[in-house]
């Protein structure tokens, strides 16, 4: 069994039982305790386990991981897939872009181009943008998120509603094994919910810390979107949900999948 192996099995287990102990996995896995602690240390830096003393937990459901920290979970990889998504944007492209840290990174990535029409309820996003002069950025109205700068409301709603774009770019906190797009916050959702109606094609980023991760609020189905961009091969039931609903999938990375035949690898 090869170390990323051992780890998604860890996170299963952990899953599975909500709890495990540094000397169950020590067995379960005939490796030395300090292997299951480096385990642990970097799965739990990836977000994708709570650590606690003895062992390890699950993440919370109903509470996110604090802004700062998201900023710097799994940055490298999130800057592969926001450059490849970058990459599927033509110049003079309309999009909306919503909340989360990977859109502000995918926002960077698109600093190179020219004449895109951006319309974001993320201040980050809008503060990234605003320098390209040949770009028109529009912020949404609403109520404005103190601790990440994101905007959220009935009136962001009415706002996203009044567009039609050629692409909607999400983030998510959490993918179920059954294809459910999950979040924390119902008023986040339900401006996600809007960008997807009103966009002609949907593009998912998340990074593979968001398989399996479990939030309290259901956004949607994966199968709702156009076309999922992420680092590592997802688990065999989402591979199979994007076959069968024709989701291109992007690996940054890795060689083009078969049965996606508009991915794309950087």
């Amino acid at each position: 069994m090869t170390q990323q192996e051992r780890q998604d099995a860890i996170v299963a287990l952990v899953k599975r039982q909500g709890y495990a102990a540094i000397e169950q996995l020590t067995e379960h896995f005939a490796v030395t305790p300090q292997t299951i602690r480096r385990d642990l240390n970097a799965l739990a830096n990836e977000g994708l386990i709570r650590r606690v003393h003895g062992g390890a937990g699950l993440e919370s459901s109903t509470v996110n991981t604090a802004y700062q920290t998201r900023k710097t979970l799994n940055l490298e990889a999130k800057r592969r897939i926001a450059s490849l998504l970058a990459a599927q944007i033509p110049d003079h492209a309309s999009l909306f872009i919503n909340i989360g840290t990977s859109n502000e990174i995918v926002a960077e990535a698109l600093r190179g181009h020219h004449g895109l029409e951006v319309i974001t309820n993320n201040l980050n996003v809008a503060a990234i943008l605003q320098h390209n002069e040949d770009f028109n950025v529009i912020i949404a109205g609403g109520q404005v998120r103190s601790r990440d700068g994101g905007i959220i409301g009935e009136a962001t709603i009415d706002f996203i509603n009044q567009f039609k774009v050629d692409f909607g770019i999400i983030g998510i906190s959490g993918i179920d094994e059954d294809g459910s797009l999950l979040e924390f916050d119902y008023q986040e959702v339900r401006v996600a919910q809007a960008i997807i109606h009103n966009s002609r094609q949907v593009f998912l980023i998340a990074d593979h810390s968001k398989f399996h991760r479990n939030a309290v609020v259901r956004q949607g189905k994966i199968t709702q979107i156009d076309a999922l961009f992420t680092d590592r091969r997802p688990p065999e039931s989402i591979c199979r949900l994007l076959e069968n609903h024709d989701v291109a999938l992007h690996i940054a990375g890795q060689e083009t999948s078969a049965y996606a035949p508009a991915e794309s690898t950087i």
